[in-house]
């Protein structure tokens, strides 16, 4: 009989080289990609947005104390504390961090199935100046809610995040990770559940009926949670009526105009996008669904990125952006965006600077503009760059810099009723911002690089963050 005493020196070996190998490297994600932290922290030299809607101010000083802002003033009126940690941002812009409401932690990675990516996800958004979201819909309702967990305990780094409930659908099958609702007592049911699991606000989807839809939002009230869809069988002005919260997708989802709409119906096809393509943008039945927005006091998410990827005659995503997607979903992309732009002139292309211009009417008009990217449809869209594409689209819509601020921070804080704790840069928040490596021009829509993205007081490592996980959408 052989002895086992060499394998198990052997074992004991490979357990010793292997728990070497293990503290030789950082500890967690937290320490491998932070790019600095201190319980001081004095940012100097910046041109500032503050996210009220105010100009930008130049050669700003930001004070940071235990991960809260505690002073801004000018350069000069700002002195250095005694043992502070100073970074100089040499006349770079800085922002509150990104508020976003229509994120998810899934991808698509194939024609009706999405992949939840809740390892790589969240710090890509980090890289991206996204400090609080919400998931806005999902696929793996479990993750999303463990990685919120994880994230609030420290355990994890990733931004704040409001998370939706599982899409909540009529019965019509969309794809099959999403609940398939039989009538209003199961939707019900639904919100009941989930609020009980953790969710802490519901998006209804496109084939809900309206005797569905009033008693969601009937019960997420209840529950003091707030209610979004991404509508189509429901009008806009259903809705509202009915009291719901949030609208996504700006007005591109707006079946009011479809002649011959009928109740609780979808309509087929491309009916929705050919509707808005004849409205001109100045018709007045627009404006009078802006007003009955505005008045039952409707959000409306800007999700810009998503639609230009269905629109002929738009750039690509950046291919530092196609470098995070595993080759297959790249060429995927790639393959599907190609054929968009091969076949021509189409609605999507026609309608996108119109909802651009109604988007900015209505946030002109007093309603609650907020911004996501969601990143589905067939790619493209994708954290890490979305946002700062959703940023760049909104300057395209004819917003200024410092309202494109205000939308992508402040409003929705705002929308989320964290007002006394993100979204602006003023003593007392948190201290969540995004620099950028130069200063913003007020005539073009093109963002500086990120120089980082700081929750709480400290900086995420942005260029560390991209090139750990290149290739990797779609894996993990």
């Amino acid at each position: 009989m052989l002895s086992s005493r060499p394998l198990l020196r052997a074992l004991a070996m490979a357990a010793a080289l292997s728990t070497a190998a293990v503290t030789a490297q950082p500890a967690n994600d937290t320490e491998r990609y932070t790019l600095f932290h201190a319980p001081v922290t004095l940012l100097r030299n910046a041109q500032l947005f503050d996210g009220t809607g105010a100009a930008p101010r130049e050669h700003m000083s930001v004070l940071i104390r235990d991960g809260r802002i505690a002073d801004v003033k000018p350069d000069a009126e700002l002195k250095t504390p005694d043992g502070a940690l100073v970074k100089d941002l040499a006349g770079g812009a800085l922002m509150p961090g990104f508020v976003l409401l229509h994120e998810h932690l899934f991808y698509p990675t194939e024609r009706g199935s999405y992949g939840a990516f809740f390892q790589s996800f969240p710090l890509l958004y980090l890289a991206g100046g996204v400090t609080t979201m919400r998931t806005a819909g999902s696929m793996s309702p479990y993750a999303d809610l463990n990685t919120w967990k994880d994230i609030r305990a420290g355990t994890s780094p990733g931004p704040d995040m409001d998370v939706t409930a599982p899409f909540l659908n009529g019965i019509q099958a969309f794809v099959a990770q999403v609940p398939r609702l039989q009538n209003a007592e199961d939707a019900v049911r639904q919100v009941g559940y989930w609020a009980d699991v953790g969710a802490t606000s519901y998006k209804g989807y496109m084939h809900l009926t309206r005797e569905q839809l009033g008693a969601i939002v009937v019960a997420a009230h209840e529950r003091k949670a707030r209610v979004t869809a991404h509508l189509c069988a429901v009008t806009y002005a259903e809705a509202a009526a009915l009291g719901i919260d949030n609208l996504e997708h700006g007005f591109f989802a707006a079946s009011d105009f479809v002649d011959g709409k009928q109740p609780d119906a979808c309509p087929s096809g491309d009916a929705v996008p050919r509707s808005l393509d004849a409205l001109a943008v100045d018709d007045p039945r627009m404006a009078a669904l802006q007003r009955q927005l505005i008045t039952a006091k409707v959000a409306l998410t800007s999700t810009l990125t998503i639609f230009e990827t269905f629109a002929h005659g738009r750039p690509m995503a950046p291919a530092a952006a196609l470098d995070l997607l595993m080759p297959q979903l790249r060429e995927q992309y790639v393959s599907r965006y190609t054929a968009i732009q091969r076949g021509g002139p189409n609605a999507y292309g026609r309608v996108l600077p119109k909802d651009m211009a109604w988007e900015k009417q209505f946030a002109e008009s007093g309603g609650l503009l907020v911004a996501g990217t969601d990143p589905t449809g067939y790619g493209g869209v994708i954290p890490g760059w979305s946002s700062l594409r959703q940023f760049e689209l909104l300057r395209e819509a004819g917003f200024d810099a410092a309202t494109t601020v205000k939308v992508m921070t402040a409003n929705g804080a705002t929308y989320l009723g964290r007002t006394a704790d993100i979204g602006r840069i003023v003593p007392g928040l948190r201290a969540d911002l995004v620099a950028f490596a130069a200063p913003l021009d007020a005539a073009r829509p093109a963002l500086p690089d990120v120089a980082w993205t700081m929750k709480a007081g400290r900086a995420w490592d942005r260029v560390k963050i991209l090139n750990a996980w290149k290739g990797q959408v779609g894996l993990r």
